[in-house]
């Protein structure tokens, strides 16, 4: 609930302690924010797109996919690696899935999970009663506290170095999902799907390198066959849902066999922050 992350939340307008006051948000410059019917508050600024993030039917898709398992063992991944913690935030944070996860294994820890997408927050408001979920910009400076979280979780999700490494504590761990080339490697070559960098692990590394030390990496590999609604799902997850034609793909799902064998792999790395580096407010 928001109530349990009130504490490490900022204003995005002038970086004030918030509080929660009924259905409202209040900092103590007196913006206000209104708390969502379905349980998440928006931290956008006023220029940011409403629609932006994931639409409706990519969240859908993705709670499909998920309930059916395949992804356990990622999230697994991302617990071991995660670590003990007081505060798990989780940007891009999608339907809470795994932060839900990491919560639910560690008494006492609560998850923040932020997203541009009003959709999803919905749904990560929901995923784990000791789960705050915020609407929020990942590439402007997120609404949280300097120094608040002991994990920053980010799973096939963007990544702002320089905000990972203010919102950590000195000693906390950044936890990295990426894709790798061999990823969902049977659909795309049968539907067309956007392809992955063979150099994709490394790009992340170098880019987070200013910040961030690589400290250790784990791969997931598995071959999982699927029916032909979770191949739909595991596409309509994903960015390729931008880029393809619905129609088509439709089609060309439908000619694919009852069950079709896909690839799963996955790199799951711990970075940790470089003292001071990137952090003028610490």
């Amino acid at each position: 609930m928001l109530a349990d992350v009130m504490a490490y939340l900022r204003c995005p307008h002038c970086a004030g302690e918030l509080t929660l006051v009924q259905r409202s948000v209040r900092c103590t410059n007196g913006h206000t924010f209104d708390v969502a019917r379905h349980g998440y508050v928006s931290l956008l600024r006023g220029d940011a797109r409403g629609d932006a993030g994931d639409s409706a039917a990519m969240v859908r898709a993705r709670e499909e996919f998920l309930a059916a398992g395949h992804y356990a063992p990622v999230a697994e991944l991302v617990i071991a690696m995660a670590g003990a913690a007081g505060c798990v935030v989780d940007v891009g944070a999608g339907t809470g899935y795994y932060l839900a996860h990491t919560v639910a294994r560690l008494p006492g820890c609560v998850g923040l999970a932020l997203d541009v997408s009003k959709y999803a927050c919905r749904r990560a408001a929901k995923a784990h009663p000791r789960l705050g979920a915020v609407a929020c910009d990942v590439w402007r400076q997120l609404p949280v506290a300097t120094d608040a979280a002991d994990v920053v979780l980010d799973v096939f999700a963007p990544r702002n170095g320089a905000e990972f490494h203010r919102v950590l504590r000195p000693d906390g761990r950044l936890v990295v999902v990426t894709p790798t080339q061999r990823h969902l490697g049977e659909l795309v070559s049968a539907l067309g799907l956007l392809t992955v960098a063979a150099d994709k692990e490394q790009r992340v590394a170098d880019k987070l390198d200013e910040h961030f030390e690589l400290a250790a990496a784990e791969s997931f590999d598995a071959t999982v066959a699927l029916d032909r609604d979770l191949v739909a799902a595991a596409v309509a997850m994903g960015p390729s849902a931008w880029h393809t034609d619905r129609a088509e793909l439709a089609d060309k799902i439908a000619r694919l066999a009852d069950r079709t064998p896909v690839t799963f792999s996955v790199t799951c790395a711990r970075y940790l922050p470089r003292p001071g580096n990137g952090s003028a407010s610490r």
